[in-house]
């Protein structure tokens, strides 16, 4: 499709424009790109970003979505890794913009590539993987964290899966390797039963993770030191204090939250899961969430009839995924209109291999423990 447009206009230009008129550029791109494109925006995303998206959901789930589209450019309101998986399951001429190169996550960065493979090394070197041990990585890991786990027998996982997938992995193999999440994976091994003292941390900025070799030996799950920057925030007092301030509230919280926090909740559970919980409740339900406060504020819109709140009203949003702005998606858009694709995340075709591998693991276990119950 031929379009007669101007040459494409800077992003200062867009960040001094007035929002109204931000607003009308994303949709005269749009509408100019029709079906060529589509646009991403993960739950966490700001409204006034996620206003424009045609799809909104969680981060794997975004990725199918957009793949099973004909959209020629995937612009992808989250952040990097997100992005990343994306360009892993998408067709093969499909592009993926991130609207700001800015926008990471602070959890994916907490585990390296060579870190994660000298850790590997060390287990190596102490005879630990003369066992069968298994590496998982979260999705919120870098493509080249997945690639790893593709070529060591290991699996990605959700925070929706992370159930069904430990449990096919206890049953086969001595031990798991859990990154770059300790509190889903603290939370999920609990759920089996795992007592704390065979579940290590791992830090990578010591020697054997700042374990000895006996721990090792010994640990049913290892679980890399990482977490959440906005859900590692909240603690076992502000439950306390809820259930103090507003008796008979029910305690709803996502399981990258620490261990103790999940403890004392009612319910925890995936952002989808936190969802549905909420949107079949019955009217006058009561509820203290422990996720992101811009999906708490959605929920608190779309559901008038009930009483929704953040579990901790001084917490912050995501801050990386706040740095994408309708400025930078106005930018990236009014670009592609004009022929120039910005931003683009690439993933190379070995790790993009890789990383596939390790994602089929997924869906094919996924399916199977399914079926099985």
């Amino acid at each position: 499709m031929e379009i007669a447009v101007e040459q494409a206009r800077k992003l200062e230009d867009f960040l001094v424009m007035p929002d109204a008129e931000v607003a009308e550029s994303i949709e005269a791109a749009r509408e100019a790109l029709g079906p060529r494109v589509v646009i991403l925006g993960h739950h966490y995303q700001r409204d006034d970003v996620i206003k424009h998206a045609d799809l909104t959901g969680d981060s794997y789930q975004l990725s199918v979505m957009a793949s099973q589209t004909d959209a020629e450019y995937i612009v992808f309101c989250g952040v990097h890794f997100m992005a990343e998986s994306a360009d892993i399951v998408g067709k093969d001429f499909q592009r993926v913009i991130l609207p700001d190169l800015g926008a990471g996550c602070s959890m994916a960065d907490m585990a390296s590539i060579d870190q994660v493979e000298d850790a590997w090394e060390q287990l190596r070197d102490i005879g630990v993987l003369k066992n069968k041990v298994a590496p998982i990585t979260y999705m919120n890991s870098t493509a080249q964290i997945k690639a790893f786990c593709g070529r060591n027998e290991g699996v990605v996982c959700t925070s929706s899966n992370a159930i069904p997938l430990f449990d096919i992995y206890l049953k086969e193999y001595d031990k798991m390797f859990f990154f770059p999440d300790q509190h889903l994976g603290r939370n999920t091994g609990a759920k089996f039963g795992i007592p704390l003292d065979r579940m290590v941390l791992w830090n990578p900025h010591e020697e054997l993770g700042g374990n000895t070799e006996e721990q090792l030996h010994k640990a049913k799950l290892i679980l890399w030191r990482g977490h959440c920057s906005v859900h590692g925030r909240f603690k076992a007092w502000h439950v306390d204090k809820i259930r103090e301030d507003h008796p008979g509230m029910k305690v709803l919280v996502h399981p990258e939250c620490p261990k103790e926090v999940v403890d004392l909740s009612d319910l925890d559970g995936s952002t989808s899961f936190i969802i549905k919980t909420v949107e079949n409740s019955p009217a006058g339900s009561k509820w203290a969430i422990g996720t992101e406060v811009n999906l708490v504020n959605r929920l608190q819109a779309r559901f008038p009839d009930k009483e929704i709140r953040l579990l901790a009203p001084d917490l912050c949003m995501c801050a990386t995924m706040y740095r994408i702005a309708p400025q930078n998606l106005a930018w990236a858009m009014d670009n592609l209109v004009n022929g120039n694709v910005v931003n683009e995340i690439v993933v190379d075709d070995e790790t993009k291999h890789f990383a596939s591998v390790a994602l089929q693991r997924m869906i094919d276990m996924t399916e199977s423990e399914s079926r099985s119950r």
